[in-house]
């Protein structure tokens, strides 16, 4: 019986959390708590679309995608912003995030780690890049061969429970390079750390963040 009760209690939480609660609006995102802030990237984005769903059986993620892409559907730069946090029940887990290197973006402070990725690479089953990736094919984007990748993540109290985390994309063609030549090992790894600085710094450029101390206005999601 206990069992049972665990599992359909899982299940109503599953469905509570279901709707994205973030606003979108054109080429902004606005969120009303954790943490209240409005989001505006450039203007030639399109929206790709939300998704919210218990990550792993132990946080509350909600996620956004953004792309930039070329005539033939590929994309050329993403925006993936996510806002998580350890559901109730698991109240032992703490984001352990620990890169030396931080950014600020609009008053918040940013962990910030960057990497490179092929397309065929390997992905974890129900991630958030696997719910990131379906939402692109159901708007029938793809992925170019090798992308590059900067994380911005912003813990939002000292428990280290609940984060907003940015993920700016480029594709990698017009570096000359391909991710397996940038990647550790690789014959051109003594590029990326360039390469990398200035792809930080463009991504710090095209993200605007604004906190909020009001209510925000009603807009919509698609």
């Amino acid at each position: 019986m206990s069992l049972f009760i665990a599992a359909l209690s899982g299940a109503i939480l599953g469905a509570e959390m279901s709707a994205p609660e973030r606003r979108v609006i054109a080429n902004e995102l606005v969120s009303e708590r954790d943490p209240s802030v409005r989001i505006r990237l450039p203007k030639t984005v399109q929206y790709v679309g939300a998704d919210r769903w218990i990550l792993y059986g132990v946080a509350d993620c909600e996620l956004h995608g953004f792309v930039e892409s070329d005539n033939q559907g590929y994309v050329k730069q993403l925006y993936w912003v996510q806002f998580e946090g350890y559901v109730p029940s698991r109240p032992e887990l703490k984001h352990q995030y620990d890169s030396p290197e931080h950014a600020k973006i609009g008053g918040l402070d940013f962990y910030v780690d960057t990497w490179v990725r092929a397309r065929e690479a390997k992905r974890t089953p129900d991630s958030d890049r696997e719910h990131l990736e379906a939402l692109l094919r159901l708007k029938n984007y793809k992925m170019p061969s090798g992308m590059m990748y900067v994380r911005l993540v912003h813990l939002l109290d000292e428990q280290r429970r609940r984060e907003l985390m940015i993920i700016y994309g480029e594709d990698l063609a017009p570096t000359g390079f391909t991710a397996a030549e940038l990647m550790e090992g690789g014959k051109a790894y003594d590029r990326w750390p360039a390469i990398k600085n200035a792809l930080v710094e463009r991504s710090i450029k095209k993200i605007g963040i604004e906190l909020q101390t009001t209510s925000a206005k009603p807009g919509r999601s698609e």
